[in-house]
């Protein structure tokens, strides 16, 4: 069917490229003719008429007369005429639809018509009839031959059978052998635009998780500084605590005899 089709539009095709256009002379200057007449007669020339006489002064007089026309003869160059042939979708329960053409060029007419099957039809046709016979998987099944009935029940959740298994038995095979798939190239094209966008949202989270801890680690320093802090303020408190002070009670001098420190 594919070599028909291809055959056809390469005839049609050359035919066009060998068409030399013809127009019609309505005054076709390269036709020439002296008196005549009919409908079709054009006078396109002037008309003069001239006349010349000569006398010598005595009883000899010379006339001589020129009339001068010009007419064109109008003819029409008839084209030949090509009629595509009719095709119809017949009334038959059938799946074809026709298909003509054709082409008129000087001396040559061509038409050519054909059927073409519509194989998206016939699936429709025979899925119902499957149906009709209880035969619900295998009409499924012949759907399931169209790229957009396996996109549309994969999206579903209800991915379309493999050799008797179903559900998620049926799309772990589809899985398995991608190549099988109605929809393999478009799968390809998409599985490149998925890995890109993930790859992209993984970069981007990787970034946001190194910010992350960035400043986790910086929250982190700031409490340990301020642990520090405290810990070197509750020291010195605990220096000073464990100052004691003895007063002679003669000399009324004081002094500091015990220090503990830590």
């Amino acid at each position: 069917m594919i070599k028909d089709n291809i055959l056809l539009a390469v005839l049609l095709s050359f035919i066009l490229l060998l068409s030399i256009p013809v127009y019609g002379d309505s005054t076709n200057d390269n036709n020439a003719q002296t008196n005549s007449s009919g409908s079709n007669t054009q006078i396109t020339g002037g008309y003069t008429s001239t006349t010349t006489n000569n006398n010598d002064g005595q009883t000899n007089t010379t006339t001589s007369t020129t009339t001068n026309n010009s007419t064109t003869n109008g003819s029409d160059v008839p084209v030949n005429s090509a009629n595509a042939p009719s095709f119809s979708a017949m009334s038959q329960d059938v799946c074809s639809t026709g298909v003509s053409g054709s082409v008129s060029t000087l001396g040559l007419g061509i038409s050519a018509g054909k059927h073409v099957r519509d194989l998206n039809c016939e699936r429709i046709k025979l899925s119902k009839v499957l149906f009709d016979f209880n035969m619900k998987i295998a009409a499924v099944s012949l759907l399931c031959q169209d790229e957009r009935v396996y996109m549309a029940m994969k999206s579903a959740g209800t991915p379309c059978p493999w050799d008797g298994k179903i559900g998620p038995d049926a799309q772990a095979m589809w899985d398995k052998y991608p190549e099988l798939r109605p929809d393999y190239e478009d799968f390809l094209i998409k599985s490149e635009v998925i890995a890109r966008i993930d790859a992209e949202i993984a970069k981007e989270e990787a970034r946001l998780e190194a910010i992350r801890l960035q400043e986790e680690q910086e929250a982190l320093a700031r409490k340990l500084a301020e642990e520090k802090a405290k810990l070197e303020t509750l020291k010195k408190q605990e220096e000073v605590d464990n100052i004691i002070i003895e007063t002679d009670l003669e000399t009324k001098e004081k002094k500091i005899i015990n220090v503990h420190s830590g």
